[in-house]
């Protein structure tokens, strides 16, 4: 029994009893009728395995908070099919989801079954949950308040943002090497992180948000399809950046047979075959990524240096891949690192195959260039040579006639060599040059990047000191010598020698510092993406005021407590509009505010912004207006606010596109946008959005 007292529950799998049918239909009815079947769980996030037969699930809880419902959660996006049974008072009530819907279908617009528990004070009860699904089924089960609700998947929206800022952020900055420098390792390198960000994508129930699929068939094929793509893209890739075709042949087949394992599963995938397909996939995943070590280490410890940055992003991903794995199967506890394990594992891999690119690449160049010295060097000894023989022949010209010719012999064919080797240092001068001009544009992407590199080598010291801790504490933990408090001893002893509490605060710093770069260059190909192309989004009903809420709660780490928000929103209708679009308008008015507010109060209180919304006078357009006492906008500059690249910010602070993307996406909902401003007393906008397009 299950005794909710007002704070949120976290995997509440050991309140849980678990049911799987032996193969015959089973009724609810049934399920009622015999309570024996069900056999109490021992862990916190049940694993049900690969199994296609339906699981039932059933718990009892009591309201023992001050909330009038309660919110179950199951966070775990690709199970096919999920029906929810409620006993409240002898009265059921029952709902179900299923992939094949989309999320808008759903009471809560989100890739996570989430089911209302209409439960009054000191009211008990009985939940069954029955499932059923292709693929591996864990069940992390949590109970919420709203307000607990609201909080826990803001968090994971935001962790899944930072991923796929990350990886996009790789994505396209690699894509540009390729495009800048021709490297066909750098395509391989795309294609693969490309598929891997596909492959995570598809397990965070990511894709419906994005795009909306409502397709039974594709909804339960894209877990699989997405990774056998991210392995089909490692071994292309593995082959391309280690030169298995010329370097191990026998491994280059072996390779060979896995890519033929991974097509034959994609083939049962698509006939229908998805349990056999999937078990294919992590089959030959693992023993896969086992043969790439193996072979990795071999030939770092041979001759290639640039395999160590392969070997160890290898290394960490796989480690990430057992973390996941251990968590799973309660061997390590489930939180916010273990449940991420993989997408971590995966930035940090992708970040350290860069580097092994950019250090094979580089390697290659040295060696042309003392390839080069070395030419140069000879055609430099051949020309004295010349000289030399030159003056001999001529003072013996008479006397050696015969020698003469056959040294002539000699020197036309030097000469021949002379020639082809300087057609080939002009060619390479060319390249070289080629080089310095890529480098050259690469260096404005490459800048907010070093955010992140900066931070790598610290932050993979940090986590090694994590695994040792969890290491020894491991060792306590079985050493069945030992009394608990003795255990818990020596566990807070470890704790005070690694300061644990500095260890957490570093590690919080490092990810601040690689999020910020991710965000820098997410920005800067965002909004030359946002102005340069067509908005394809399609028009979708919205609350402006809960639009303006969610951006102000993304903005809040920029006011703190420094800058009082003042809103006043009135009743307004819900607008048709690109809700996504103009939520970036107001994301860059605000942060504008913020920064003039910050400017003129250097970190002192006295800021504010305040908002407005409300209904112009005909009903037919909202008006939102966003004013603050900031510095002001001097009346020369207002006329050029709105153009693309122009900003008043310090070099390094604005890209200068904020206000001309607000003002085109203003423009595309047939609505105004408009500024007053006072220098030293603030800046107003306002905007004015028809209800209906």
């Amino acid at each position: 029994m299950l005794y909710f007292n007002g704070s949120d529950v976290k995997n509440i799998g050991k309140y849980l009893s678990l049911y799987e049918e032996n193969g015959e239909s089973v009724s609810f009815k049934d399920v009622l009728e015999h309570p024996e079947l069900f056999t109490k769980c021992e862990t916190d996030v049940p694993n049900l395995g690969i199994v296609k037969k339906p699981h039932w699930i059933k718990f009892k809880i009591v309201n023992n908070s001050d909330e009038d419902r309660l919110i179950v959660d199951l966070s775990h996006p690709n199970i096919a099919e999920v029906k929810f049974y409620s006993i409240i008072n002898s009265e059921i009530d029952s709902v179900g989801y299923n992939l094949k819907q989309g999320y808008s279908d759903r009471k809560y617009s989100h890739q996570f079954y989430l089911f209302d528990l209409q439960l009054k004070k000191g009211e008990s009860a009985v939940c069954y949950m029955k499932l059923q699904s292709e693929t591996q089924v864990i069940v992390p089960l949590s109970i919420h308040t709203p307000a607990g609700l609201f909080d826990f998947l803001q968090k994971e929206d935001v962790l899944s943002a930072i991923y796929i800022g990350l990886m996009l952020s790789l994505v396209l900055y690699n894509a540009f090497l390729y495009v800048a420098t021709g490297e066909k390792h750098y395509l391989t390198y795309v294609n693969y992180i490309f598929w891997v960000f596909v492959a995570q994508m598809a397990v965070l129930g990511l894709f419906e948000r994005v795009f909306p699929i409502r397709s039974e068939w594709l909804s339960a094929r894209l877990l699989t399809f997405s990774g056998a793509m991210s392995g089909i893209g490692a071994i292309l890739f593995v082959k391309s950046f280690l030169h298995t075709s010329v370097e191990a042949k026998g491994f280059n087949k072996l390779l060979n047979v896995f890519l033929l394992g991974y097509f034959f599963a994609i083939v049962l995938l698509i006939i229908g075959y998805i349990i056999p397909a999937y078990r294919i996939v992590n089959l030959v995943a693992g023993g896969g990524a086992a043969i790439v070590l193996i072979f990795a280490f071999e030939l770092s410890r041979r001759k290639y240096s640039q395999t160590k940055f392969f070997l160890f992003a290898w290394c960490i991903f796989l480690i990430s891949v057992l973390v996941y794995v251990l968590k799973d199967y309660g061997v390590l506890p489930t939180n916010v690192f273990t449940a991420r394990s993989v997408q971590i594992g995966s930035v940090i891999e992708a970040l350290l195959l860069s580097f092994a690119l950019a250090d094979k690449i580089n390697t290659y160049r040295k060696e042309m260039l003392e390839l080069q010295v070395r030419e140069l060097a000879i055609s430099q000894e051949n020309e004295k040579l010349i000289r030399e023989q030159n003056v001999i022949l001529e003072q013996k010209v008479r006397e050696r006639t015969e020698e003469l010719q056959e040294s002539n012999k000699s020197l036309s064919l030097t000469l021949s060599n002379l020639k082809d080797a300087q057609a080939q240092l002009v060619e390479s001068e060319k390249m070289a040059s080629l080089g310095q001009l890529t480098a050259g544009v690469a260096h404005e992407i490459n800048n907010p990047i070093n955010f992140v590199t900066s931070n790598v080598s610290p932050l993979r010291r940090d986590v090694n000191i994590l695994w040792d801790i969890i290491d020894q504490v491991e060792m306590i933990a079985l050493n069945n010598d030992l009394q608990p408090a003795e255990k818990q001893e020596k566990i807070q002893n470890i704790k005070n020698i690694n300061d644990v509490d500095y260890l957490k605060s570093e590690i919080n710093f490092l990810l601040k510092g690689i999020q910020e770069g991710a965000e820098r260059t997410a920005e800067i190909v965002r909004s030359l993406r946002i102005f340069s192309r067509i908005d394809e989004d399609t028009l979708k009903r919205a609350d402006l005021n809960e639009c303006l809420d969610s951006t102000l709660v993304i903005l809040n780490p920029m006011t703190k407590e420094r800058i009082k928000i003042l809103k006043k929103y009135h009743s307004i209708p819900m607008v048709e509009c690109y809700a996504g679009k103009l939520n970036q308008v107001f994301m860059n008015i605000l942060s504008n505010a913020i920064y003039a507010v910050e400017k003129k109060f250097n970190g002192k209180i006295g800021g504010e912004i305040k908002i407005e919304t409300k209904l112009n006078d005909d009903l037919s357009k909202v008006i939102i207006s966003i004013m603050d006492n900031g510095t002001g906008i001097p009346p020369e500059v207002i006329g050029r606010i709105f153009e693309p690249f122009f900003t008043t910010k310090d070099v390094g602070e604005g890209t200068g596109l904020g206000m001309s993307i607000a003002y085109k996406t203003i423009e595309r909902h047939n609505g105004k946008i408009g500024l007053q401003s006072t220098v030293g007393e603030g800046t107003t906008f306002e905007i004015h959005l028809p209800i209906k397009q």
